[in-house]
């Protein structure tokens, strides 16, 4: 089920609770990625929230919004350029190894076909990208409630996620959590969500976090070779090979070594003397 943009940005910008989220995700995505400079960085889903931080730093920032969501301007002020983009949801307008960074926010647990979109995310990132997807905690108090976004689609644990990521051919580097103050609109829960955020980042008590927040790798395997070629493999023994046959004796009584007879010019001579028999012996 996804939100509306409308919803959406009611929440993040609207609300004392969605702005204190947005800061505590701000802070756990820089944590990861403390340096973008130069960089591709795209958001999809609702990310945009999430990528100010590098809008005057990487070299180039998109927001792809999908369109069961809706679209909205961003950033906003008058004289901002747009950078946001109304896409489908698992076929995007980007050409293939094109983004160095990318974040998911309230995209995967709401996508009806995950398969499909973690395919389009494995194509569009470079062979060096890394991405942050950001879900809703299976264990956690913001899943249990309608009053946030996170409230929404499906959530995931750590294994869960992990176990999804690696089918589509992503390695999971770095796992984070956020949002652990209460879901609350009250004063008291507000005032405290920076420090409690503070304390969950040193003790990781993840268990009751809101939000997981978990950075993957693309893996790039190597390139097969034309259908019909062969391959030749060796086997795993090959290099012992000629170790198990028979020891060569030499032949009983025999114990004088005589060289061999001269070979024609151009003619193959062995270095290795042979073992003469008793009974050839002058």
């Amino acid at each position: 089920m996804h939100l509306d943009v409308v919803d959406l940005r009611a929440f993040y910008y609207r609300t004392p609770l969605g702005r204190s989220a947005q800061r505590a995700l701000q802070e756990s995505l820089r944590a990861l990625w403390p340096e973008t400079h130069g960089m591709a960085v795209a958001g999809f889903g609702f990310a945009a929230p999430l990528l100010r931080p590098f809008l005057g730093e990487a070299g180039r920032v998109l927001a792809l919004m999908p369109g069961q969501q809706g679209v909205m301007p961003w950033p906003p002020g008058a004289g901002a350029a747009n950078v946001s983009v109304l896409v489908e949801e698992t076929l995007w307008p980007l050409s293939s190894s094109s983004v160095d960074r990318l974040i998911v926010a309230h995209g995967l647990e709401t996508c009806e076909r995950p398969d499909a979109l973690l395919s389009e995310i494995w194509r569009v990132l470079v062979p060096s990208g890394r991405v942050v997807f950001i879900v809703p905690n299976r264990s956690g108090l913001w899943a249990r409630r309608d009053a946030t976004p996170f409230g929404f689609g499906r959530p995931y644990s750590f294994g869960q996620l992990d176990s999804l990521l690696r089918k589509h051919r992503f390695l999971p580097e770095r796992q984070a959590a956020a949002l652990y103050a209460p879901p609350s609109h009250r004063k008291f829960w507000l005032k405290s969500s920076h420090l409690m955020e503070r304390l969950g980042r040193r003790f990781e008590p993840r268990i009751i976090a809101g939000a997981l927040v978990v950075e993957a790798s693309k893996q790039v395997y190597a390139r097969p070779g034309p259908p019909g070629a062969r391959v030749f493999v060796p086997g795993p023994l090959d290099v012992l090979e000629g170790l198990t046959g028979p020891r060569p004796e030499p032949v009983a009584g025999g114990n004088r070594r005589i060289r061999p007879p001269a070979a024609a010019e151009g003619d193959y001579i062995s270095q290795r003397d042979t073992v003469m028999p008793s009974s050839a012996r002058a």
